[in-house]
């Protein structure tokens, strides 16, 4: 991927202009993604106590999608991204699929969360306790990552129960480019689901919201950002073999950057 474009090389007057839209822009949009976030969870409290729990989660898993989508539509509204993420449209929805992108930035899990109806995802277990995402994920009955059996356990659960589960193999934001050594837990839960593992490769020309990166840093804007369907693999008899497999495949996708 290319490091972040060169800043408008014009007048005194352009450049600071230029970086006054850029930080506000940035600035307002994590603004307004707090506010989004925050008013979806006092939403959520109360629906999580009172509504059983498969209404709960139905009605958990739509609330993230509109709220997410509402989002990507605002940061192109405000001129942070140019988005393509049409090919997410094609997902199935009803049918037991894991979804398993590559990782390059913080935004991505809005991005695929805000074009899916019934997607599950598998959460570090701090974020669990977030006063911004912990609600909502609660209330959409999100799969926490603390112990690996029993995270299996409910992964397998849901696909089962029809969903779509959300699996970022790295684990963690790609740590190097184009992408990081991948855990098995992909191919355990694709094993014991019997259920296929659909690849979404995530191109951006940015590293704004990548790992190490702060996000009150100054980015050029607009930033561009695509998520196209990759290759679905077959539920693997080998976990630890399959990893390797979807890490040489990622790797062999993500040589280019269509998004120069």
């Amino acid at each position: 991927m290319t490091e972040l474009r060169a800043i408008d090389s014009g007048s005194p007057i352009k450049s600071i202009a230029r970086a006054a839209y850029e930080y506000s822009a940035t600035y307002s949009s994590l603004v307004v993604f707090a506010l989004l976030c925050l008013g979806w969870s006092m939403l959520a409290v109360p629906l999580h106590a009172l509504l059983p729990r498969g209404l709960a989660r139905r009605l958990g898993r739509r609330g993230i999608m509109g709220g997410f989508r509402l989002y990507a539509h605002w940061l192109e509204f405000a001129g942070v991204y140019r988005f393509d993420l049409g090919a997410l449209d094609a997902l199935p929805v009803g049918t037991p699929l894991i979804l398993a992108p590559n990782h390059p930035s913080l935004i991505d899990a809005v991005l695929v969360a805000g074009r899916h109806a019934n997607l599950s995802c598998i959460m570090k277990s701090e974020l669990m306790g977030n006063i911004l995402l912990g609600p909502g994920a609660r209330l959409a009955r999100y799969i926490r990552n603390g112990s690996p059996r029993q995270m299996v356990r409910e992964a397998v659960a849901d696909l089962r129960d029809g969903g779509t589960l959300l699996l970022f193999p790295e684990g963690t934001r790609s740590a190097r480019s184009p992408i990081g050594p991948l855990s098995k837990s992909v191919g355990v839960i694709s094993r014991r689901a019997k259920v296929a593992v659909q690849t979404l490769l995530i191109e951006t020309d940015s590293n704004y919201l990548g790992k190490g990166g702060s996000p009150w840093a100054r980015t050029s804007l607009p930033i561009a950002c695509r998520i196209r369907l990759g290759r679905c693999f077959e539920p693997p008899a080998d976990a630890e073999a399959f990893s390797l497999e979807l890490e040489r495949y990622f790797r062999s996708e993500l040589q280019q950057d269509p998004c120069r």
